[in-house]
């Protein structure tokens, strides 16, 4: 519950300073005259993709800290054994690093109408993803190879389970940013480019955030900091 209730404060923090970056409060009837002489104020009404994409990713969070919260209540039992790390997830952070950059400078790129840039910022985006994804594959080769299946170990079934997840999220990621890297080619109208890019962005920070806090979970580094929230507490 403890884990729960940290993931799901992270969360509301970052929603939190997102809708504080919408002008939600802002009084457009005391706004008189032109846009231009309110700079930032050009829009105040977030698109409803950015919404739907904003509850859908609650989800994603939620489900994530109920595995995680399942994961501390399970390896308190005798027949727990923690398996090893393979190294290679470490070099798998780092690539999907640099895919979450990627998809931010195309976005800073699509703003400035930067096309050729924001062309190449997206092929990378999506090659890191692809080069994540085997990285992945490696990783569970890796502990197959050694005995640690599936089946062998709670440790094990919860390993595969969170990172096999979030492997389905990336890949569900890689579908609408290669339809957004197609549009990029086809000529579409800048407005619409700009959103699905920014959208695409918006949804591989998230699943980085994600990644970052598996990882820690996997690594017992969670658990650690757990129990230092709980002798402060105490």
């Amino acid at each position: 519950m403890s884990v729960v209730l940290v993931f799901l404060a992270v969360i509301a923090g970052l929603a939190g300073w997102w809708l504080s970056q919408q002008r939600l409060m802002s009084k457009p009837w005391l706004e008189q005259g032109t846009n231009a002489a309110f700079p930032g104020t050009e829009s105040g009404v977030m698109p409803a993709a950015k919404v739907g994409l904003g509850f859908f990713l609650a989800v994603v969070g939620c489900l994530f800290a109920l595995f995680a919260s399942a994961y501390f209540m399970r390896m308190a039992l005798s027949d727990w054994q923690s398996l090893p790390v393979p190294r290679v997830l470490w070099f798998n952070t780092g690539i999907l690093v640099l895919s979450s950059i990627a998809l931010h400078l195309a976005v800073a790129a699509s703003r400035k109408g930067q096309m050729d840039t924001t062309r190449l910022a997206l092929a990378t985006a999506g090659l890191t993803a692809l080069a994540f994804l085997a990285g992945q594959l490696m990783a569970w080769r890796e502990l197959s190879a050694s005995g640690y299946l599936l089946s062998s170990n709670p440790a094990n079934s919860f390993f595969y389970l969170i990172t096999g997840m979030h492997g389905l999220h990336i890949i569900g990621g890689l579908v609408a940013l290669g339809r957004t890297t197609a549009k990029a080619w086809s000529g579409v109208a800048r407005d619409r480019l700009r959103l699905s890019i920014e959208l695409c962005a918006m949804y591989w920070h998230f699943l980085l955030f994600i990644w970052l806090a598996v990882f820690v979970l996997l690594a017992g580094w969670a658990s650690d900091f757990i129990d230092i929230c709980r002798q402060l507490l105490t």
